[in-house]
C-alpha cells in the first residue's frame, strides 16, 4: 500500500471520528499517531508521540496564546464591551441602521482586544439585540449583524487564531497581524454597505434614529480609550518593532488588569475568573494544537501534499479555480467544525498546495481566516448562531439563519477582493518588514 494512499484513508478515518463526536484533538492525535506506525514503524511513532508535546510547548511563540486569551478575558469583565456599543453608536447616529452599523463598529473594536469569533458574538448579543429590538429593529437582522459581527473578532489583530496559524504555517505573527488589518477593516466597511443596502431597499426593517450634535458625538467617542490604548500596545508594539508579540501581549494583558481596577469595572473575584479562564482556553487550545502537529507530521510523511500539488497542476486549471474549491471545503467543513480545528487538520495539506501554485503563505492565512469563519454562520450549524441562540432563546433559530443571509455578501465580497487584489492583505506587511 503506497504512502500516499495510507494519507487518504487515515483522513477519512479522521473525519469519521469527528462525525462520530470524537473530540477534535483525540482524532487527530490518534490518526497521527495509528498513521505513522503504519509507514515508519510503531518504535517511530512512539518516539515521535513521546517527543512532540515537548517540542511544541517548548515553542517561544506560543507564550503569546495564554497571554492574549487573558486580555481578552479582562477586557470582557471591565465593561469595554458597553462603551464601545455607546461610541460605536454616536459614531453612526443620524443614519438609517445606525444601531446596526454601531453593532459592527463595536463588534470590530472589541474584536481587536478579544481575538475570539465567538466570545465578540456571545458579549454583542447582550448588549446589542436588546437595544436593537426595543428600537424596532427586524430580529432577524439584528441577530444576523451580531453573529456575522462576531467574526472580525478573528480577523482584526490581535488574534489567537492567526498565532494558531503562524504556528502551524510557520510564519510570522508580526507579518500576519499587519497582513490582516485591512482586510478586517474592509470586512467591517462592506457589513456597512449592507445594512444601508438593507435601509434602502427594506427601509421597515432598519429604523432610522435622530442624530446628535457633534460635542455630544465626542464625549461618547472618549469611551473608545480603553480600546484605543489596549490597541496601541497590543498591536502598535508589535507593528513599530518596538515590543515583541509575546512582550505586547504581556504588557496589554498587564494594562488591561490595571485598567479594570481603575475604573473599578474589574474586582479580585473577575480577576480569578479571568486567570482560570485563561487557563482552561490555553490548555484546550494546547491539547488540539499537540494532536494537530502529530497529525501533521503523519501528513507530512505520506507526501500526500506533495501528491496534490502534482495532481492540481496536471489539471491544467488557473490558479485561483483551485484557491477557490478549498474556500468550498473550508465552508463545508464549518458546518461541524470550529475555526481552530479547521486550520490545524487542513493547512499541513492545503498551505503547500497554495503556495505550489502561486500564493503566499501570508496571504493565504488571511483567506483561510475568512473562508473558515464563513463556516462559522452558516447552516446546518454555524457555531456563531448557536451562541446567540443561547443568548436569546426567545428569537426563533430560523430567524437568526435568515438574519445571516444578506450578510454573506460582505464575507463572500471580500475573499473575492482578496483574489483580485493580493495587496490588499500584503501591501503593510511588506511596507513594515
Amino acid at each position: 500500500m503506497s504512502t500516499q494512499l495510507v494519507g487518504v484513508i487515515a483522513m477519512a478515518g479522521l473525519f469519521g471520528l469527528i462525525l462520530l463526536r470524537v473530540p477534535v484533538a483525540i482524532a487527530m492525535g490518534l490518526t497521527g499517531f495509528l498513521g505513522y506506525a503504519a509507514i515508519d514503524g510503531w518504535d517511530r511513532a512512539l518516539i515521535t508521540a513521546g517527543s512532540t508535546p515537548y517540542d511544541l510547548t517548548d515553542k517561544y511563540s506560543l507564550t503569546v496564546v495564554p497571554l492574549f486569551i487573558l486580555m481578552g478575558a479582562v477586557a470582557t469583565r471591565s465593561g469595554i464591551s458597553d462603551d464601545l456599543y455607546r461610541a460605536a453608536n454616536a459614531l453612526f447616529s443620524g443614519f438609517r441602521g445606525s444601531l446596526a452599523m454601531g453593532t459592527v463598529g463595536a463588534c470590530a473594536g472589541f474584536g481587536a482586544i478579544c481575538g475570539s469569533s465567538l466570545a465578540t458574538a456571545a458579549t454583542m448579543t447582550r448588549v446589542a439585540v436588546p437595544q436593537m429590538r426595543s428600537y424596532g429593529y427586524d430580529e432577524r437582522l439584528a441577530t444576523g449583524v451580531v453573529a456575522s459581527g462576531g467574526i472580525l473578532g478573528v480577523l482584526i489583530p490581535p488574534s489567537v487564531v492567526l498565532v494558531i496559524y503562524a504556528i502551524m504555517a510557520e510564519e510570522g505573527v508580526p507579518q500576519l497581524f499587519a497582513a490582516a488589518l485591512f482586510p478586517g477593516l474592509a470586512l467591517a466597511f462592506f457589513h456597512i454597505l449592507v445594512i444601508g443596502a438593507m435601509g434602502v431597499f427594506q427601509p421597515q426593517r432598519v429604523p432610522k434614529s435622530a442624530g446628535i450634535g457633534l460635542l455630544p458625538r465626542l464625549l461618547e467617542l472618549r469611551r473608545l480609550w480603553k480600546m484605543v490604548i489596549l490597541f496601541a500596545i497590543a498591536v502598535g508594539g508589535i507593528y513599530s518593532g518596538f515590543m515583541s508579540p509575546t512582550e505586547a501581549a504581556a504588557v496589554a494583558a498587564f494594562v488591561a488588569i490595571v485598567i479594570g481596577f481603575v475604573t473599578r469595572n474589574l474586582n479580585w473575584s473577575g480577576l480569578v475568573d479571568s486567570l482560570l479562564e485563561t487557563v482552561w482556553t490555553t490548555g484546550t487550545l494546547f491539547f488540539i494544537v499537540i494532536g494537530a502537529f502529530l497529525f501533521s507530521y503523519f501528513m507530512a510523511l505520506t507526501q500526500l501534499p506533495n501528491a496534490l500539488t502534482i495532481w492540481a497542476q496536471g489539471l491544467g486549471t488557473e490558479p485561483w479555480i483551485v484557491i477557490l474549491m478549498m474556500v468550498a471545503f473550508y465552508v463545508f467543513l464549518g458546518f461541524f467544525l470550529d475555526a481552530i480545528s479547521m486550520i490545524l487538520i487542513t493547512v499541513p495539506v492545503f498551505l503547500p498546495l497554495a503556495e505550489a501554485v502561486g500564493y503566499d503563505g501570508i496571504w493565504f492565512g488571511i483567506l483561510v481566516l475568512v473562508a473558515v469563519e464563513v463556516g462559522m454562520i452558516t447552516p446546518p450549524v454555524g457555531l456563531n448562531i448557536f451562541v446567540i441562540r443561547a443568548q436569546m432563546p426567545d428569537i426563533a433559530l430560523k430567524d437568526v439563519y435568515w438574519g445571516i443571509v444578506p450578510f454573506l455578501s460582505a464575507h463572500f465580497g471580500l475573499i473575492a477582493v482578496l483574489l483580485l487584489i493580493p495587496s490588499i492583505a500584503l501591501w503593510l506587511p511588506n511596507l513594515l518588514y
